[in-house]
């Protein structure tokens, strides 16, 4: 097949699935919260038992960092319910423009607010450090709501139809992300105005990273927001949202991690990326149920591994 034609397919093949995903948000969006909530679970399920490859590589994931703790009956529970809690953050996402006009507040409970405050007070912008863990859209529309300074980076989607969408709905929230890649002079400019930075980590990209431990295992991880933070002696802030069993989030706002500066600067990119690794390692740890274990987050190993991880 020609190129242009591979080309034109696939500009119709996106603008299918945009038109069918931007049909479905708006009908979801004339829904009781609740209805959405159960809708959404019930495709979370429906995607646990007919999506086979995603299904094994959750429950293969989970056997990698829990097999020595938990059992598969466990380990399966966990799965299950982590398709359950991704369908429950996609509907809160969806949401969003309406739980903001309802009263974010009424949903959401924060504590370490102190942290982000001091920020705020000084004007100065950090490295906001987060996962792919509880609803991290919901975080980021709840911090433009309570009126802190953030923007967020994040990689552009494929589909040019649904990138716009997001980039849309952030806006709507009050905050705008930037997109991963050569956008190092907007990042300085926002953060000069003291914007802070929010990131996600915990997901294997090809930008500039490190081998660092994620549950005993090698995984290379992004170290961009660790550079900048020492070139421009910035705050990194770890910063989770998880949901809890009544349908409310509940945000933990943690303590600065203690950076190493010494004078080895490699020595220090790779402890402080561990470090980053750790501190989102341990909300995992505790909730793993609101991760995405479906993600490819060993897949890159080391030279000296024997083979690669899926």
């Amino acid at each position: 097949m020609r190129k242009d034609n591979r080309r034109i397919i696939k500009k119709a093949k996106d603008q299918v699935i945009y038109a069918c995903l931007l049909a479905h948000v708006t009908f979801m969006r004339l829904l009781p919260r609740r209805a959405v909530l159960l809708t959404m679970r019930g495709m979370g399920l429906a995607a646990f038992h007919l999506v086979r490859s995603k299904r094994l590589r959750a429950l293969r994931h989970l056997s990698m960092a829990f097999g020595h703790e938990k059992s598969s009956s466990d380990i399966h529970r966990i799965a299950r319910q982590a398709f359950l809690n991704f369908g429950a953050f996609a509907a809160d996402a969806v949401l969003i423009p309406r739980i903001m006009e309802n009263g974010i507040h009424r949903l959401i409970t924060a504590e370490g607010l102190e942290h982000l405050d001091e920020l705020s007070t000084n004007n100065q912008g950090a490295i906001l450090l987060t996962a792919h863990f509880g609803n991290w859209e919901l975080l980021g529309a709840w911090l433009a709501k309570c009126g802190y300074k953030v923007k967020a980076i994040g990689a552009p989607q494929a589909n040019p139809g649904i990138n716009r969408m997001i980039a849309n709905a952030r806006k709507m929230s009050g905050y705008q992300s930037i997109e991963r890649g050569n956008h190092t002079r907007e990042i300085l400019r926002v953060l000069a105005e003291g914007y802070s930075i929010g990131v996600l980590i915990d997901q294997e990209t090809k930008a500039d990273g490190v081998f660092v431990k994620f549950f005993n295992r090698w995984s290379y991880t992004p170290a961009g927001p660790v550079r900048l933070a020492r070139k421009y002696g910035l705050k990194i802030i770890p910063i989770f949202i998880r949901l809890r069993g009544d349908d409310t989030y509940h945000i933990e706002v943690k303590k600065p991690l203690p950076l190493l500066y010494t004078k080895d600067k490699m020595d220090d990119l790779v402890a402080n990326t561990q470090m980053c690794s750790d501190a989102y390692e341990k909300m995992i740890h505790e909730y793993p149920e609101q991760w995405l274990w479906m993600m490819r987050r060993w897949r890159t190993q080391p030279a000296s591994s024997s083979k690669d991880i899926q």
